[in-house]
């Protein structure tokens, strides 16, 4: 890179990090939003939002989890729960999957077409180099699948660091296809057992 380019990707590295913080200070901002429509503890809530916003709900909330992939500045998991607590456990969950799905497939292309520069536009080269050395381990495969699958990994570093590897974008997307249902419903039942557990243990 020239010197120019150099402070360019600078410049951008910057822009996306304070993306990141605004895109935090917004989950808070949903989040209360959610809570003021009642729809943390009012069923009736619910079904009067999703009612109100039968087509566009789904394309904006789908469109988002698309972003949140691409661009991983918004934490996921609030989203997926979000969607869940939308639109009831069957659409929110259908949803969920085709927007994470596109979102990892795009995500995986960007970066076999920028590599590397695009990666650390997002997370910093300490977190990238950890990540890098297990793609040279024979069961990073492996490590891939049971990523993809759990509701708690890494999962958009993965399918980034995963994009510098030879695996083709067919068995790419075999693989997300198979596993993501598995991740979106267990963050989703972790969220509901969280919730119950912190209310139970408010109230003992």
């Amino acid at each position: 890179m020239t010197n120019r380019n150099l402070k360019a990707y600078a410049t951008w590295q910057k822009i996306i990090k304070l993306l990141g913080l605004i895109a935090l200070i917004g989950s808070f901002v949903l989040a209360f939003w959610l809570y003021k429509l009642g729809i943390l503890n009012d069923s009736n809530a619910l079904k009067d939002l999703v009612q109100r916003y039968k087509v566009w709900g789904p394309l904006i909330f789908i469109v988002v989890q698309i972003i949140q992939i691409v661009f991983p500045v918004i934490p996921g998991g609030i989203t997926t729960v979000a969607g869940f607590l939308i639109f009831g456990p069957f659409a929110g969950f259908i949803y969920n999957y085709v927007g994470i799905i596109i979102g990892s497939v795009i995500l995986f292309l960007l970066v076999k077409v920028y590599g590397r520069k695009f990666i650390l536009l997002f997370i910093d080269e300490k977190t990238f180099y950890k990540y890098e050395r297990r793609l040279e381990t024979s069961g990073y495969e492996k490590l891939f699948i049971i990523c993809m699958a759990s509701p708690i990994s890494p999962a958009d570093i993965m399918v980034m660091v995963t994009g510098l590897t030879d695996m083709s974008l067919k068995r790419f997307t075999t693989i997300i296809l198979l596993t993501k249902p598995i991740s979106i419903i267990g963050y989703s039942y972790l969220f509901i057992f969280g919730k119950d557990l912190v209310s139970w243990l408010l109230h003992h």
